[in-house]
């Protein structure tokens, strides 16, 4: 009761979820160029935030399906151990009742013997008491007729041997018989109470595969609702699958309006830009040391990224200072100190703010035109990916990360993906 609870629960949260969607869609906005960058970006949160609730929503779905295959298998488990149990109570009631049979057969033949006998024996009897009355009847054989027909007294004695002999043959055979009587009847009640025996093991064995019978057909219905409520995970899951790739296409449509937003904005921005003019000091070859990053730069607009001493590894070939550094060097190093903020050198869109092994801590922006900028061995990061940034605003603090030696900033600029001499467009000398 309570997984079906709980499944009635999850459909309850896919129709929730499937209403939020339309109403996410509803009140985005149908004219992508009358939304701002900030704005669709905003929507491409929220949208992720959906499509994130939806992914535990799956994952919740799948852990519930593979619970249900568990209790699947163990109930299987169970069912071809009842089967088995069932399997051998059947053989052990089957050969039960042959034993029964047997006994059965074996109580008839003993009945046939004692019927036998006592009809023996009641033959016997009759015949010994017609004897008797016809020898007393006919005085053939009387006690008074041996006495008085003896000879003499020694033919006398023979006589009474004789019939004492007689007499005591008659009275064995009728012992002989009536033991065998009662060794029959004692035999059948052995039998008789054998089989009672076996009859109550007989029901004993019924009734309990009854039970297991019983316990079958409850396993059996539970494993068909397990197979339905299987077959409703199945659904619901592709269900919460189909909701997530519909927030996928309109997360990817929106990031396709953002990026044309943040075009527009970097096309308004560029109509009215007015390059910064040089400071002073900054046109002549000093050596950067100009305090203020972002108030020099040349007449392409570019500005000095950062407050320096001196330019310790220029652009070009050159020695390895270190194990891991290039031969040829895309960019110059400034020489200054950690934590000395570090600006961008031109407006344009942060496309990477992350770390690698060589680089460190670094940033690149696009400034859409084929130049690109890039600032490394940062020691702290200001900016993320996707963000628009002005010239001279700062996106981190020099450092010492990655492979160096020693605090500086790599200044690098590419043209078209091929790297160039900074210096070219950088007031740095």
């Amino acid at each position: 009761m309570n997984k079906r609870k709980r499944l009635v629960s999850i459909l309850a949260g896919v129709m929730a979820a499937m209403m939020l969607l339309t109403l996410i869609l509803s009140i985005l906005p149908t004219n992508a160029s009358a939304a701002s960058s900030s704005e669709i970006r905003k929507q491409i949160n929220e949208l992720k935030e959906q499509k994130a609730e939806i992914q535990e929503q799956i994952k919740d779905v799948q852990a519930q399906y593979e619970e249900n295959e568990d209790e699947i298998a163990n109930i299987v488990a169970q069912k071809n151990v009842l089967d088995q149990e069932i399997q051998l109570l059947s053989t052990q009631i089957q050969n039960i009742n042959e034993q029964i049979s047997a006994y059965n057969i074996l109580i008839a033949d003993k009945q046939d013997e004692l019927d036998t006998a006592e009809d023996r024996l009641e033959e016997l009897n009759e015949s010994n008491k017609e004897r008797i009355r016809a020898m007393e009847e006919e005085g053939e054989i009387s006690y008074w007729e041996v006495i008085f027909r003896a000879n003499s007294f020694s033919d006398l004695l023979d006589r009474l041997t004789m019939v004492e002999e007689i007499a005591s043959a008659d009275k064995q055979r009728i012992q002989e018989l009536t033991d065998a009587a009662n060794a029959v009847d004692q035999a059948q009640a052995e039998l008789e109470t054998e089989k009672a025996e076996l009859e109550v093991t007989q029901q004993e064995l019924d009734d309990t595969q009854a039970q297991m019978d019983a316990k079958r057909e409850e396993a059996d219905a539970l494993l068909l609702e397990l197979f339905e409520k299987a077959d409703d995970l199945e659904a619901l899951k592709a269900e919460f699958e189909a909701q997530e790739a519909e927030f996928l296409d309109e997360i990817a449509k929106k990031e396709i309006e953002y990026d044309e937003a943040k075009l527009r904005e970097w096309e308004a921005y560029m109509a009215t830009y007015v390059p910064p003019t040089v400071a002073e000091g900054g046109s002549s070859g000093s050596s950067g040391s100009s305090g203020s990053s972002g108030s020099s730069g040349s007449s392409g607009g570019w500005l000095v990224p950062c407050s320096y001493t001196s330019i310790t590894s220029p652009f070009g070939y050159r020695e390895s200072p270190t194990s891991g550094a290039s031969t040829y060097h895309q960019g110059v190093d400034l020489d200054s100190t950690t934590g000395t903020p570090v600006y961008a050198s031109r407006a344009g869109i942060v496309t990477i703010s992350g770390t690698g092994t060589a680089a460190g801590n670094y940033v690149q922006i696009d400034h859409q035109d084929g130049f690109r900028s890039i600032y490394m061995h940062l020691h702290t990061r200001s900016v993320s990916a996707g963000q628009f940034v002005s010239a001279g605003k700062q996106i981190g603090t020099v450092g010492n990360s990655g492979i160096s030696t020693g605090d500086h900033l790599h200044f690098g600029i590419s043209y078209n993906g091929v790297y160039v001499n900074p210096c070219n467009y950088v007031n740095l000398y």
